[in-house]
């Protein structure tokens, strides 16, 4: 997901895509909106608290000798700016040798800062040039790529012995979702983006919280399955000392700056407002006329839940990034957050101060969803819960003028291989998160402890850890990921206004009344009906 800390999430693009994916100038910000967010990728936006560990992945591919099938060719990769140690461009650096004695072309990485990305490949792409024979893309790109005819399909070389093989059946059912467009296999696998909740183990195993909980609340203190209990949690260990250094600590974390990807966390809190069993895909838009759903009565209840919970968060998370409500988490300074798989692998690096105190969940749900088909609230006999996919899910796709395209592909289904996606899932640096039944822990999948252990885990954190992202990816209802043309514009749109709702320049009401405008008057420019029609075959509805 993501990206900051490390990990970039494409949230604030200094490019808007047409309808026909010709580059222009961005619009200006909504009236009476905050201020247009600095895109990431401008400011630094690591999680400070710990460092890289030093675990590599294995040789898969051997040396060609005199019959390398594509000497002298050359693979160029466009990957967002983080360096040899740094999450999603670090493996290419490792993997750089070993392509190049296998298959006899060199390997080019272009970084470029994370805000550059998608409009130097579009650009690329729209002139046909051909400069990048891979892009490290985020699957909501895909509207904009397949829409616009500027990537190949890899169907054609997926079982061709020639290549790396890889297991596409591996993935599990939601990220694979995301590998695919129109039926056609489009990114080859790397990241799994979800997000799910974090708590600190420790603090509600203690006995006296335990005992103080109950008497306050009327309930055992346990991991959150909804969230109102998250709420009680939060506001209980909020103003405590958590990790005894002597000073109030909080009871949750999040990032509220515009621009820092907190719309993407309101995605995930907001699905089981609005999903469920009655209504499994009506999240964003009417099918039948591309009319905005924000507004919704679900939609209301979840941002005024969310806003009520800043209370229980440091004042400063208002202007945080991703990394820096990461990194008050990694300090002990927090009992509680939700967000992506990098927070789970990070804390057990060096300098984290909550190594073997880091619980993960999937995220909690509500007792009562409103269905939009039925305009009406229905309560539900247990927890309405969730799974979601939501991030970037970084992984490689290949540029229809690609002059090198089977080599790239080649590049691509290496690093996709099984031994060096176990090893990145394991890895708290490299922005790759787990999602295919290799990377989960018996009886979920075919993982190994050692493999975890050898990355530096400690035991429970990686049973809870890959136990949560097991249920999420599995869960039977799922979030709808949005994959149209002009998807970066209208989830700019959404971070601003709910910024507006957070910071209370706008009650929640009047911040997704004003989203819905923004999203109609976006939908009315990049044309209703083949917005309409992309939208229903994007959510398997034709």
């Amino acid at each position: 997901m993501k990206f900051s800390k490390i990990y970039v999430t494409v949230l604030a693009t200094t490019l808007v895509v047409s309808a026909c994916a010709v580059p222009q100038a961005a619009p200006a910000a909504p009236q009476g909106a905050a201020p247009t967010p600095t895109p990431l990728g401008q400011e630094e936006n690591v999680a400070k608290e710990v460092v890289a560990g030093d675990l590599k992945p294995p040789v898969v591919a051997q040396p060609c000798g005199d019959n390398c099938p594509f000497k002298g060719q050359t693979v160029t990769v466009i990957v967002n700016a983080a360096g040899e140690k740094g999450p999603i461009s670090g493996p290419f650096y490792e993997v750089r040798e070993e392509f190049e004695k296998a298959t006899g072309a060199k390997l080019n990485i272009v970084e470029v800062p994370f805000a550059e990305h998608f409009p130097k490949l579009l650009t690329d792409l729209t002139s046909g040039t051909g400069q990048y024979d891979a892009s490290i893309a985020g699957a909501w790109w895909l509207g904009d790529l397949v829409g616009g005819d500027y990537i190949l399909s890899y169907d054609q070389w997926y079982n061709d012995p020639r290549f790396p093989q890889w297991d596409f059946e591996d993935v599990l059912a939601g990220p694979r979702s995301l590998l695919t467009y129109g039926g056609k296999k489009y990114m080859v696998a790397n990241d799994h983006d979800g997000q799910v909740m974090y708590y600190r183990r420790d603090l509600l195993e203690d006995p006296n919280h335990k005992a103080a909980f109950k008497e306050k609340y009327g309930y055992d203190l346990k991991v959150p399955t909804t969230w109102k209990e998250f709420r009680d949690v939060a506001e209980y260990f909020n103003g405590k000392d958590l990790n005894g250094d002597g000073k109030p600590d909080n009871g949750l974390t999040m990032h509220l700056k515009v621009g820092g990807q907190g719309m993407f966390h309101f995605m995930s809190f907001a699905a089981p407002f609005v999903i469920g069993p009655e209504n499994k895909n009506l999240f964003w838009f009417d099918p039948e006329t591309m009319k905005p759903l924000m507004d919704s009565p679900g939609h209301l209840r979840a941002l005024e839940t969310l806003v009520d919970l800043v209370q229980f968060g440091p004042e400063a998370m208002m202007g945080w990034s991703l990394g820096e409500a990461w990194d008050h988490f990694l300090r002990g300074e927090a009992a509680l957050t939700f967000t992506w798989g990098d927070l789970g692998a990070l804390a057990q690096q060096e300098g984290s101060k909550v190594k073997g105190k880091t619980g993960a969940a999937m995220l909690p749900g509500t007792n009562e969803y409103y269905s939009i088909p039925k305009g009406q609230w229905i309560k539900v006999d247990s927890v309405n819960r969730v799974g979601n996919t939501t991030g970037g899910s970084w992984a490689g796709v290949i540029s229809k003028f690609s002059k090198a395209p089977e080599a790239t592909y080649y590049l691509l289904a290496l690093m996709a291989s099984k031994p060096k996606s176990l090893i990145y899932a394991a890895r708290g640096w490299d922005g790759v998160d787990p999602g295919r039944t290799s990377h989960f822990l018996p009886p979920d999948g075919t993982a190994k402890l050692d493999d975890y252990l050898a990355a530096g885990w400690a035991e429970a954190d990686i049973k809870d850890y890959t136990k949560a992202y097991f249920d999420n990816f599995n869960a039977p209802l799922q979030f709808p990921y949005l994959r149209i043309p002009g998807t970066f514009e209208y989830w700019t749109a959404l971070d601003i206004r709910l910024s507006e709702a957070v910071t209370k320049q706008k009650t929640p009401e009047e911040a997704l009344k004003a989203t819905v405008a923004d999203f109609e008057a976006i939908t009315e420019r990049l044309g209703r009906e083949k917005q309409r029609q992309i939208y229903i075959e994007s959510l398997g509805l034709k």
